[in-house]
């Protein structure tokens, strides 16, 4: 099976990826459709980048950040690299964080004009945040700026994008290729600073570890600013040559089965959270055509791997990935798909592990690679950047690593409570209330206690749970009561970010108001 490349280590920006991938599929190919259905072809994104840069060049500084603020779709795919054919860096601007991080996240970034649409405002209802954040930015319409591009315009990127490695800026695979914000699951988002390589060493090591076959189609719904999305959906099948169609929002659990069976997409990438709505907003033979699908960000639960093997003959992949690593560190593929693990490292990534005190059976997670960032935003270092002491992340998850590589995630080292002296892991309560109620969501934080140290509540979506349920179930299958919620709370969502991953800020912020107001009354 040819494929266009293996593990090249070629250490090239970003742009020269995409003109990379054009010199091997050929100008021609039609690589990209989002839901307008206008399919476009290398040369049609080489082109349009040119274009669009040819405007921006004379509004953004060139020391300055600029921020995108755009649904995943064509456009925001063309403006990502119409900054980079100018030389500009991307910051990707999570509208579903709320003005209070977007606020730090432009600071952090030295963002002063954000590239956004007046449709998708005005289609997502973010008149509000678009005022609030209008005091901190400068919004750059894009409609506004296409309508200023002329037939001279056009001219001048149809000749840029004959010779496009004469006209796009210069930039070293070192340089910064975009900055990324963490999800935020468990306090402020922290500004990934990720190089060029960084990005396409990514695109290269999961190539190199998972055998996509060349005629595959991809389907992305994710966020471009969740580096899943950007880097798994959008820059992995545009650099190997493989068409993708991309959709706005992973929340259209009903439209987006009937798109996947339309367009045929045989590789598919979500979290446990949406698969499952999907499979079950889904028509038979929907989701049949898949033939890749790997769930990231929050456990595979075994509900819904069973249903998607059982109604679609779909064998559900689970991986591991973290921002600052671009961000796939670990993924299990067919035919070693090990079942609780999150797969085997990718090539050409270091690890360490480190005892955590208090914590047995697992240790805390280092990694270091091609594709681990530089560093993180910090005005108070040089560069603006808090680099990585010799270049290792602690990814602050604890884990375990077996004889055959294979990593199983015991939790992250701030989901663990202490209780009466013991270490309680979060997660483990989590998975004991999923295997009561397993067709529910269910999410675990601690609370301080002056008795015992820590106290455990339990947010559910399921209006029947109840503590003695749990207790009963701990006695019967030998679990450990401390890890028994104090207080079990249903509510009637669990709230999700826009990456899908459990929100455990705002549960933090509900757990503690409300019981403040309990001992209050």
């Amino acid at each position: 099976m040819t494929r266009p490349f293996e593990l090249a280590r070629t250490r090239v920006t970003l742009f020269e990826a995409l003109l990379r991938a054009r010199d091997l599929k050929g100008g021609k190919f039609q690589i990209l459709e989002d839901h307008d259905r206008k399919p476009l072809s290398y040369d049609d994104i080489v082109r349009a980048a040119f274009a669009l840069g040819g405007k921006l060049d004379t509004l953004i500084k060139k020391s300055e950040t600029a921020g995108i603020l755009l649904p995943t779709g064509v456009g925001c795919t063309v403006t990502f690299f119409a900054l980079h054919a100018i030389g500009r860096t991307p910051a990707m601007l999570n509208f579903t964080a709320g003005i209070m991080n977007l606020r730090s996240a432009i600071e952090q970034a030295n963002v002063r004009k954000i590239l956004t649409s007046k449709l998708f405002i005005k289609k997502a209802g973010l008149e509000q945040l678009a005022a609030e954040l209008s005091k901190h930015a400068r919004l750059i319409y894009l409609e506004d700026v296409r309508k200023s591009v002329d037939l001279g315009d056009k001219l001048i990127a149809l000749v840029k994008g004959s010779f496009p490695r004469l006209f796009a800026a210069k930039a070293n695979p070192d340089d910064t290729g975009v900055i990324l914000f963490t999800s935020g699951s468990y306090g402020t988002p922290k500004g990934a600073v990720l190089s060029h390589a960084n990005i396409v060493g990514n695109c290269e090591q999961a190539y190199a570890h998972v055998p996509f076959d060349p005629n595959w189609s991809f389907f992305c719904p994710l966020p471009m600013f969740h580096c899943f999305g950007l880097t798994g959906g959008v820059m992995l099948p545009l650099f190997t040559g493989h068409k993708t169609f991309l959709f706005p929002s992973p929340l259209q659990v009903k439209e987006i089965p009937k798109l996947i069976r339309d367009t045929g997409a045989n590789v598919f990438f979500a979290t446990d959270t949406f698969a499952m709505q999907y499979a079950r907003n889904a028509a038979d033979g929907d989701l049949n055509c898949i033939q890749i699908m790997v769930c990231g960000a929050e456990r595979v639960k075994p509900e819904t791997r069973e249903l998607y093997l059982q109604r679609f003959g779909v064998e559900l992949l689970e991986g591991y990935g973290a921002t600052e690593a671009s961000p796939v560190i670990a993924v299990n593929v067919p035919g070693h798909n090990k079942h609780g693990t999150v797969g085997q490292f990718l090539p050409d990534i270091e690890y360490r592990l480190e005892s955590v005190p208090g914590i047995d059976g697992g240790k805390k997670l280092f990694v270091r690679g091609p594709n681990v960032m530089r560093g993180y935003l910090d005005p108070t270092k040089p560069f603006g950047i808090d680099l990585l002491p010799q270049g290792w992340h602690d990814t602050g998850d604890v884990v375990d690593v077996d004889d055959e590589g294979y990593i199983r995630i015991l939790g992250r080292v701030k989901r663990f409570a202490k209780i009466g002296g013991e270490m309680v892991s979060l997660n483990a309560v989590e998975a004991y209330a999923q295997a009561i109620w397993p067709h529910n969501t269910h999410a675990a934080i601690a609370l301080p206690d002056s008795r015992k140290g820590e106290r455990i509540i339990l947010f559910t979506d399921s209006p029947h749970a109840k503590s003695e349920d749990m207790i009963a179930w701990a006695k019967a299958n030998g679990a450990s009561e401390l890890a028994m919620p104090k207080k079990i709370v249903p509510i009637e969502d669990v709230p999700v970010l826009g990456s899908g991953k459990i929100d455990y800020v705002v549960l933090q912020r509900m757990a503690a108001e409300q019981f403040a107001e309990a001992r209050a009354a």
